[in-house]
């Protein structure tokens, strides 16, 4: 019986190509290491870059958003999911808030038209105030005048030091160049003109004034009939109210105070319509 051949007992440890490939592994290893070692990189085209792709990809809003803006116009390239929300500013934005929404809204033409409306109000009332600033200079230094704007109107504060005496409601002669100069200013304007007069709280009671309620429209209607002197003033255009110390432009705790309270406001009002939620007075 033949004898089996006798097979070769294996060598302990690794095959002899593994010796190799670990050199070439460490070598490329190495190379790599030493490669990104020497490079730099540009920080400004980086930035660059990512600004580019993000206005290319992106959405621009008033808000961060943490998913992907829903919704595409082929009339608008610039898009945002919002309303738009016009502002008296000459610029195009956009406020949005849900990015959910699948289509774009567009402003309203009658929101447009509206808002044009408003801005050359509120310009014209600008217009009207820096007149009044420059024509009533003198007595504004003088503190027996103050001049402010308002929404849609711009009022002329007259107090009651220089014009009236104390508990009268005749205008004093000294005051009346003051009068003339603001109907030169009315009647370079247009709108509606208020003429409102106002007290402090300490009660009164003449023989002519029961109360500050005839107090202040007596004074109201003095003012008026100055204005309308001439004629060359449109009297439709005049309104006139006497409230009494119902509409304090400062608390009456003082006498300061009461004499800021006590006063006639003339209000030139652009549209007829005066867009006000309080009285507004001196300061």
């Amino acid at each position: 019986m033949d004898e089996e051949p006798e097979v070769p007992a294996e060598s302990a440890g690794a095959p002899m190509w593994m010796v190799t490939f670990a050199d070439l592994s460490t070598l490329l290893l190495c190379f790599f290491v030493l490669l990104l070692s020497f490079s730099e990189m540009d920080v400004a085209k980086f930035k660059q870059l990512a600004g580019s792709m993000r206005e290319a990809f992106g959405v621009q809003a008033d808000i961060k958003s943490k998913h992907i803006p829903k919704g595409t116009s082929i009339v608008a390239r610039e898009f945002s999911p919002g309303k738009p929300k016009p502002t008296a500013l000459n610029q195009v934005r956009q406020f949005t808030i849900d990015s959910n929404k699948n289509t774009l809204d567009f402003a309203d033409p009658d929101e447009v038209s509206q808002l044009k409306e408003y801005k050359e109000k509120f310009e014209a009332v600008a217009e009207d105030t820096r007149r009044a600033e420059v024509m009533l200079e003198e007595e504004i230094k003088s503190g027996m005048i103050e001049v402010r704007s308002e929404g849609t109107r711009t009022i002329i504060h007259i107090l009651e030091k220089g014009s009236f005496a104390l508990g009268s409601a005749d205008v004093k002669s000294d005051f009346k160049p003051a009068l003339e100069k603001i109907r030169n200013l009315l009647a370079s304007t247009e709108g509606l003109i208020r003429i409102a007069g106002h007290t402090d709280d300490l009660p009164i009671a003449t023989h002519r004034f029961r109360s500050n309620w005839e107090l202040s429209s007596a004074r109201a209607v003095s003012v008026l009939h100055e204005l309308l002197r001439f004629n060359d003033l449109d009297a439709s255009r005049f309104e006139v109210a006497g409230y009494a110390d119902t509409r304090p432009v400062v608390p009456n705790d003082s006498m300061g105070s009461r004499a800021l309270n006590r006063r006639v406001d003339i209000s030139i009002v652009r549209g007829g319509v005066a867009y006000e939620n309080v009285p507004a007075g001196p300061g």
